[in-house]
């Protein structure tokens, strides 16, 4: 179980610092396990969101074809699955309408409100959203596009593994996400990352510092290496 400390940590970072920070301490995901395709941030004055992920895959283009007691039971399970688990969570939702997705949005102010009450921080999806202006205070959104219609939008399995926007991502994992899009954070290593991002701040401070100075040329740029180099 990852520690309140560990996830407030993470907070206080923004995502492409964890990103940066995961290339140190996890040098084998430096090109993956992160969001790759460009998603509408409906919210980019937020704070980051760490949470637990609760995976779903939906369809929005044509009717449920789902028998209705089936139907019905895969919606409450949903839910169920929702509010069950360590928290908080955050949904990743991979939409299955291939070559029109977020042809229906299943986020609007009704769900963004359910899921904020269920203790979820917000959703990752290649779906749309929609409602904007009546998403639920502080919920964060980010998604494929935005769109005015839920259409026939319906769950089709919870749970499972799902991939969106390039991020592959299990139950459980613990994810980081703001404006730049959302990462997956290693449980492993997950207390690890605070102190490599230090690390490559005091680095990049010293480069940074010296290219602000008025008499700044490449010279002083091979300087800059070498010291930062130095720091540990």
């Amino acid at each position: 179980m990852t520690s309140s400390a560990v996830l407030d940590a993470l907070r206080s970072l923004d995502t492409p610092t964890v990103c940066n920070a995961l290339e140190v301490v996890a040098p084998r995901r430096r090109g993956h396990g992160y969001t790759v395709d460009p998603l509408v941030c409906a919210r980019p004055d937020l704070p980051p969101i760490v949470g637990f992920a609760r995976t779903a895959r939906i369809r929005a283009q044509h009717p449920n074809t789902a028998d209705p007691k089936q139907a019905r039971r895969a919606s409450v399970g949903y839910y169920e699955y929702l509010a069950s688990g360590e928290g908080p969570t955050i949904t990743v939702i991979q939409d299955l309408d291939d070559g029109a997705r977020g042809y229906g949005a299943f986020w609007g102010e009704v769900n963004s409100n359910i899921h904020r009450g269920l203790g979820c921080l917000g959703v990752i999806t290649d779906g749309s959203i929609r409602d904007l202006d009546d998403v639920a205070e502080g919920f964060q959104l980010l998604a494929g596009r935005i769109g005015p219609s839920h259409a026939f939008v319906h769950v089709v399995d919870y749970g499972g593994p799902v991939t969106v926007a390039g991020m592959a991502v299990s139950d459980g994992d613990l994810i980081h996400a703001d404006q730049h899009g959302a990462v997956v954070v290693p449980a492993d290593v997950a207390d690890q990352v605070e102190a490599a991002a230090d690390l490559i701040a005091r680095r990049e401070r010293v480069i940074i510092d010296a290219a602000k100075q008025p008499d700044f040329d490449f010279d002083k740029l091979r300087a800059a290496w070498g010291e930062a180099a130095e720091i540990h």
